[in-house]
């Protein structure tokens, strides 16, 4: 299968890497706006400068392709998502859907329109951690799923568009913990209440740190905190969970599974407290891929065998809509 690939920034590179790794997806054409950029490209990965091109259409126009990967910043996604649906090539597209509400809803549209599929690269799905927290959420042992809290405190110096972003933490990364919480609680969420605030050391011009706190339509409560400007006792990327269930509880911290089951109730000193077995580290399932490549293979498969992929727009936009009400809910209350 042959893609265009539209973005060669730092994602960009590693989405170039992980198709030259694939035997299954080969790079018809690179698209990058910034010359500068094409050539060093090109340079440090020993490509044919001829293959890069400044516009999607320009290589829709010279090369055969079967589909597109979009890595470009978000404010690019609806003009290149557009550009491939109309030309019947399906879209896998890096998150967020777009940069926009409106923009996001139109995408999900075009697709419908056009019939084409258009799929978002949520990875955090797809690693060895998030699909053991799902498998033992399935299993049941622990019951029903009453709240969740969710704590992620990471201060990474990026550069570029990150740092002008007006949420930073919330459009660029919370959007990962927004994802994995409706793929861990299947639910969406029908309630948002949240502050962001921007600590005096921070390097970001807009908020780069905030309390969430979200009501699922299963029931769930979800309480989400976190900074992207942190100056230590970081968490991992994937951050720490801790979900509330009505047999025990399912703790996440620094990437190890725990789990703790209630027992019973027991008298203690004439106060009635819960009885716990001993807490139990759970394995990490193992995965034949992972992450990007995972999403690229899930691509090939829903591209050349008809698959559904796990997260194509029309259930991706719940994802990025939960972003949008976010962000309102610390504008407006």
């Amino acid at each position: 299968m042959k893609v265009i690939l539209c973005g060669l920034g730092g994602m960009g590179r590693h989405w170039l890497r992980t198709i030259q790794a694939s035997s299954d997806v080969q790079a018809a054409a690179l698209v990058e706006v910034d010359a500068t950029v094409a050539r060093q490209c090109a340079a440090d990965f020993g490509l044919d400068a001829g293959l890069i091109y400044p516009s999607l259409e320009a290589a829709l126009a010279a090369v055969q392709a079967d589909g597109v990967i979009d890595v470009t910043p978000p404010a690019a996604h609806k003009a290149i998502s557009f550009a491939a649906l109309e030309a019947g090539l399906p879209v896998l597209s890096e998150k967020p859907l777009a940069g926009t509400r409106e923009d996001a809803r139109a995408i999900v549209e075009k697709s419908r329109q056009t019939g084409v599929l258009h799929m978002v690269a949520q990875n955090y799905r797809y690693s060895p951690l998030a699909q053991t927290v799902k498998q033992v959420l399935e299993g049941g042992e622990l019951g029903a799923v009453g709240a969740v809290a969710v704590r992620f405190f990471k201060g990474p110096h990026f550069g570029g568009f990150r740092e002008d972003m007006p949420y930073p933490l919330i459009i660029d990364m919370a959007i990962h913990h927004f994802d994995l919480m409706r793929f861990f609680l299947e639910a969406n969420p029908v309630r948002v209440t949240g502050h962001s605030w921007n600590p005096a050391w921070s390097w970001y011009k807009g908020d780069a740190s905030a309390a969430v706190l979200a009501a699922f339509d299963n029931g769930t409560q979800v309480n989400y905190t976190g900074s992207w400007c942190s100056q230590g006792q970081e968490t991992s990327w994937n951050a720490d969970w801790r979900f509330e269930c009505a047999e025990g509880v399912l703790l996440v911290e620094q990437d190890t599974v725990t789990v703790q089951r209630m027992t019973g109730i027991a008298d203690r000193g004439g106060l009635r407290m819960v009885q716990n077995a001993p807490p139990v580290t759970v394995p990490l399932v193992t995965m034949e891929r992972q992450s990007q490549v995972y999403l690229l293979h899930e691509f090939y498969e829903a591209v050349t065998q008809g698959r559904m992929p796990g997260t194509p727009c029309q259930d991706n936009i719940h994802t990025v809509e939960m972003v949008f009400d976010v962000v309102q809910a610390f504008q407006h209350g």
